[in-house]
């Protein structure tokens, strides 16, 4: 599969997300649309990536307004047809916090399943009704198992995964390409202070990871890819043992 000539990214400051942008500009991309709530940092990641040559568009996106969802999308199809559509939005939270003040837990939530799963129909069904392209969703391994450190992230990039899992097959023979990426933790501006553990990668890997799998049309890619491996050993520990870990 080529590189796509215009992207959509949903969550137009994420670092991942722009180093997906400058590698897919680097090989074919043209056009970008940035979606994301307006601020200083989407128009300074807007211009970053003009200057490398592609036609740049911001968007104003908020993820918890979902009644806004078909809209405001519904705008950058009505431009022409788009070749990708990167879900990259999501909020880390406070474990600690989250914990103690249900509203800041449920916003994690809203953020990262529920205003996932209303950009993500709105984005396929444009992408079914051109008849081509692809939904990339970053996930996360956190949601491979909860672990007591971050459960309420890892529950609701859980949720995200299995949804785009279901989206994938709902729309297999439609043209329309699916792909969830499950990272480790990923050093970046996001994570600062935070402490990295074994298995750490970084935007620009996840980015090289997206484009490979892109190519090869994968529905679910790891990365580094050994998480994987790690992963599978862990989702069968005992839960007993697993509590045990220092995770």
């Amino acid at each position: 599969m080529r590189p796509p000539q215009s992207l959509l990214v949903l969550g137009g400051t994420s670092e991942i997300a722009l180093a997906t942008a400058r590698r897919m500009i680097a090989r074919r991309t043209r056009t970008v649309w940035l979606a994301g709530r307006p601020s200083p940092a989407l128009e300074s990641a807007a211009s970053e990536l003009r200057a490398l040559g592609a036609e740049v568009h911001t968007v104003a996106f908020d993820a918890l307004d979902t009644d806004s969802h078909e809209t405001v999308l519904g705008k950058v199809f009505a431009e022409g047809d788009v070749d990708m559509v990167l879900l990259a939005f999501g909020v880390l939270g406070d474990q600690a916090r989250d914990e103690r003040e249900p509203a800041a837990a449920v916003r994690v939530a809203r953020t990262n399943y529920i205003g996932a799963v209303s950009a993500g129909l709105v984005g396929a069904r444009a992408l079914q009704t051109q008849g081509h392209g692809s939904l990339v969703v970053l996930s996360s391994v956190a949601g491979e198992r909860a672990r007591r450190a971050d459960f309420i992230y890892g529950s609701s990039k859980a949720g995200l995964d299995t949804f785009t899992q279901g989206l994938g097959d709902a729309l297999h023979g439609t043209g329309v390409h699916v792909m969830v990426v499950r990272p480790g933790f990923v050093r970046s501006k996001t994570t600062a202070g935070r402490e990295a553990g074994p298995l750490s990668t970084t935007p620009e890997a996840v980015a090289t990871a997206v484009e490979l799998g892109l190519r090869r049309r994968s529905e679910a890619v790891w990365v580094p890819g050994t998480l994987r491996v790690v992963m599978s050993a862990l989702r069968h520990l005992p839960r007993a043992l697993y509590r045990r870990l220092p995770v």
